[in-house]
């Protein structure tokens, strides 16, 4: 069987993140993707110029209609932008259990620009959480969830991920990479207990889609290993594969804000 992965995502017309970086990631870890298109966004490198949403019974059609013919082994959440959409979805999931569930809380594009309003960071809270397997967050994401202050350290982002875990996700991975230094330190949270997972930071300006791309990573490698998710090497292998992709940015040159990971680094000829 072909493992088979969705995204449930707005599309990003320079390819860097969303549905784009989705789908080249469940390529490149060797899982068949498919698409339920949230938004469509006017972005670039440099920013986003506007959205247009996709109303919320299309996104559930959208769903439904997908569901009922293609087996999914895992699902990936990004850009959901409204409280209606985040709801019609968290209701298919509820109804269909499309595989483990990833939810990228999508709410501020690296560039900085705002993606969801306040009603939908509230329907994350209360209706899309509880029925995701992982959820992950950044520092910020995590803060807005929480109704707090962003966590300050390592210790912060640990009780941080514990308070989230209470809302009703399976587990919880808070990214740190907002938090600067020479490492970029994740925390994952379950109900066995929490762990840190470490990376050398990539100093480079090809950032674009750095989120995407790690939840639609663990996303594929879910939908390779079937069965019952085991959080902790799914996070390591994704943060390896994004690892490499960001190492491999710099060589893309594409646009002249911050360009995308190099989603085939290691897979097209160097």
């Amino acid at each position: 069987m072909t493992p088979t992965a969705l995204t449930v995502a707005g599309s990003d017309p320079s390819g860097g993140a969303g549905i784009q970086a989705d789908l080249k990631t469940f390529s490149a870890l060797g899982a068949y993707g498919t698409a339920v298109l949230t938004a469509l966004t006017a972005q670039n490198t440099h920013g986003v110029t506007g959205i247009h949403p996709v109303p919320a019974g299309f996104v559930g059609e959208q769903l439904r209609t997908l569901l009922d013919d293609v087996e999914v082994h895992a699902t990936k959440l990004g850009m959901l932008g409204s409280a209606a959409v985040v709801r019609e979805v968290a209701a298919v999931l509820a109804e269909r259990r499309p595989g483990p569930v990833v939810c990228d809380p999508v709410m501020v594009a690296t560039s900085g620009d705002r993606l969801i309003d306040d009603d939908a960071v509230a329907a994350v809270r209360t209706d899309l959480l509880p029925v995701a397997d992982l959820v992950t967050p950044n520092v910020p994401e995590a803060a807005a969830l929480l109704g707090t202050a962003p966590a300050g350290d390592v210790d912060g982002m640990h009780a941080q991920a514990r308070a989230l875990l209470e809302l009703g996700p399976g587990a919880v991975l808070i990214k740190g990479g907002h938090l600067g230094g020479e490492e970029s330190v994740d925390v994952l949270a379950t109900a066995a207990g929490t762990a840190v997972t470490r990376r050398p930071r990539v100093r480079t300006a090809a950032t674009h889609g750095t989120g995407c791309t790690l939840s639609s990573a663990i996303a594929a490698l879910a939908a390779r290993a079937g069965g019952p998710p085991e959080w902790v090497p799914l996070v390591e292998g994704a943060r390896d594969y994004l690892h490499r992709a960001l190492i491999g940015g710099s060589s893309l040159s594409i646009g002249t804000g911050n360009g995308p990971v190099h989603h085939f680094a290691g897979i097209w000829p160097a």
